[in-house]
This record gives C-alpha cells, structure tokens and sequence, in this order.
C-alpha cells in the first residue's frame, strides 16, 4: 500500500501582486494540489466587517484600511503557516510590508494594469477601476513595493491556474517553504 504525499509549510507563504493578478484563484489551486490550507486577506475582513472590502476600504479610508488589513495579518501569521492571498494594496501598508518581509514567503503574481483590467469581469466590486488612467496609478505606486518584497516573481502573462500552482509549488519545494511528507 502506497502512502499518499502531503505538504506543510515551514513558513507563511503571501501572494502579491495587483488585482486581477489572480493571488486568490492560485492560492485556492496550489492549496486544493498541497493539500494546505489557504485564506483571502479581504474575504476575512469582509466576513469580520459584514462588508465588501471596496465598501469597507471607502467607508474607513485607505489609512484605517490598511491598519485592518495589518492586523489581520497578524492573526493569521500567529497560527499554523498558511498559503495566504492578499488583497492588491497591502504592500501600501508598512506594518503589513514587515510582517510580509519578516514572517513568511512572498510569491509576487506581476501582472500589467491592462491584462489585469481585461480579467476582471465585475469592475464594481474594485477601487480605482474609475478609469484606465487611475487604474495605472495604482499599478505603478504598487510595483517598488512588489519587487522590494517578493521572494519571487511569477510572471502570470498566458500562464493557466494549474500551471501557475504547480510551478509555484515546485519553487516552494526548492525553497524548502514546501516540505513533502508522507501519511
């Protein structure tokens, strides 16, 4: 009788990178493959607040926002590591750059501001989707804070899901963020 793999994670592993980049869906996959367990920054808060994030982020201000996006993090990495999917806008946060930068991994999803517009289908639900002007603006003011973090960059241009995932997977392995067990 074969023993099935499992992984665990010796360290939280943070995925960032601007919205559309597609942190949660890869987060879900690579979770669902590893057989981990992975959570969404702003779905946390939203749970938390009874809000969507883009609701909660007009209604406190981009300051209180970040503070709420910091402190959630700060619960998260105080537990078992866990593969974690943060909104486009934490890097804006210092306190969320050092826990970022000191307590885990982070897998930067690069993604332009016009592919990232082009994959996301309900515009609402996103601040800064006014125009394509402030849409790069956004993107721009991001990128130094994504490059100084990332551990890694993934570039995601004509990348699928299951692609992504398991090539992020086989990096944490070499990295040995990933340890392969046997049950």
């Amino acid at each position: 009788m074969g023993s099935k793999k499992t992984y665990q994670l010796t360290r939280p592993v943070f995925f960032i990178g601007f919205m559309g980049a597609g942190k949660t869906t890869v987060t879900r996959r690579l979770a669902r493959m590893c057989g981990l367990a992975s959570v969404d920054v702003d779905r946390c808060l939203e749970r938390a607040f009874d809000m969507r994030a883009k609701e909660l982020f007009l209604r406190c201000g981009e300051e209180r926002f970040r503070d709420l996006e910091a402190d959630q993090l700060e619960e998260l990495v105080a537990g078992d590591p866990l593969l974690i999917s943060c909104g486009g806008g934490i890097v804006m946060g210092a306190r969320s750059r050092a826990i970022i930068r000191e307590r885990g991994f982070a897998v930067y999803l690069k993604v332009t501001p016009e592919e990232s517009a082009s994959r996301i289908s309900d515009h609402s639900t996103r601040p800064y989707l006014e125009s394509m002007e402030s849409f790069r603006a956004a993107s721009s003011a991001r990128l130094p804070y994504y490059a100084q973090l990332a551990d890694v960059t993934v570039d995601t241009k004509g990348a699928s899901v299951g692609k992504l995932a398991w090539d992020i997977r086989c990096i944490l392995l070499k990295r040995g963020v990933l340890c392969q067990t046997s049950k």
